[in-house]
């Protein structure tokens, strides 16, 4: 199991869900459990759901017995599609056609992971999360052309009676939403550091200490809407419009050079300033639940919603 995965086990399992895992790398389980040490104690503090045990997570010798009585099977498989392709194959002939299928996948369609399902593919949705799973509430459900509306319908139910804040998309796009705006943003990032424009950390730097924190309580769109002042989206659009036309964003991709890969590397180790990755887990997620706890009060749309 990935990080994903992992992350998943550990969400459920807080919710106070009973979780089946399984994976046949042989080091699957201890990841498992190193992830549980890591995410419980912010789990604890951000709240955990009546019932709530790491014992609910249960690893399985095979995928058969993982699942057995399943209402929703969560596909988390490194991202290759087929590898995918096939996994999901396999589950769709093995778990009872009732059964939502579910794949983390961060850009793949429905149609494409379904390419080799023969048994019951229109229960076959994406449900991609964001890292960490056990944390953010985000879940992206997707359905395909072939994705029964029912089937789309009781994945965003699970989703939301799981605590998660469900956007539901009935049109697949590759990429999905939230990954689409992610990646225009990281690849102007490598084209600013290819260029010698920007550092890694005064990249990093620019976001956190200013439209990210914005980000945590608005959208992009409802932020631009308030930069209107009283005239709101209308004026802002009004009055910036025309700047669309200046050269501020390249889009396409840079081409990942061996310099480009290492100034980037070596830009996040000296951000990281001797920090291990689990060092660096543990402040974001402590930031994490401090950000979350602030906004605790605030509506960010109804779990479970459109």
């Amino acid at each position: 199991m990935g990080v994903i995965g992992c992350g998943w086990a550990c969400y459920f399992a807080g919710r106070g869900v009973e979780v089946r895992a399984w994976d046949p790398d042989p080091d699957a389980r201890e990841r498992l459990e190193r992830t549980l040490a890591l995410a419980w104690p912010a789990m604890e503090a951000l709240g955990l759901a009546p019932g709530a045990s790491s014992a609910r997570i249960r690893f399985c010798e095979d995928m058969l017995e993982a699942l057995e009585g399943a209402e929703l099977v969560q596909e988390s498989a490194p991202e290759r599609l087929e590898l995918k392709r096939d996994l999901l194959a396999d589950l769709d002939r093995a778990a009872d056609p009732v059964v939502i299928v579910a794949s983390s996948t961060s850009g793949y369609r429905v149609s494409d992971l379904t390419a080799h399902c023969t048994r019951a593919p229109e229960r076959v949705v994406v449900g991609h999360p964001f890292n960490p799973v056990y944390l953010l509430p985000l879940v992206e459900v997707v359905a395909g052309p072939g994705t029964a509306p029912e089937a789309l319908d009781r994945a965003a139910n699970l989703y939301g009676a799981a605590g998660k804040t469900v956007l539901r998309l009935e049109r697949e796009v590759d990429g999905f939403v939230a990954d689409r705006l992610q990646e225009a943003m990281w690849r102007e990032a490598l084209h600013m550091v290819a260029e010698g424009e920007a550092t890694v950390e005064e990249i990093d730097l620019s976001i956190t200490a200013g439209p990210g924190l914005r980000w945590a309580l608005m959208g992009p769109m409802l932020t631009f809407h308030l930069a209107g002042g009283e005239g709101g989206m209308a004026h802002m659009l009004d009055h910036f419009g025309p700047s669309l036309k200046s050269p501020w964003s390249r889009l396409v991709a840079p081409e990942l050079t061996p310099d480009l890969r290492d100034a980037v590397v070596e830009g996040c180790e000296q951000e990281a300033a001797g920090r291990s990755v689990d060092d660096l887990v543990r402040e974001r997620d402590r930031g994490l639940v401090a950000i979350m706890r602030a906004l605790g009060s605030i509506d960010h749309g109804r779990e479970g919603d459109t």
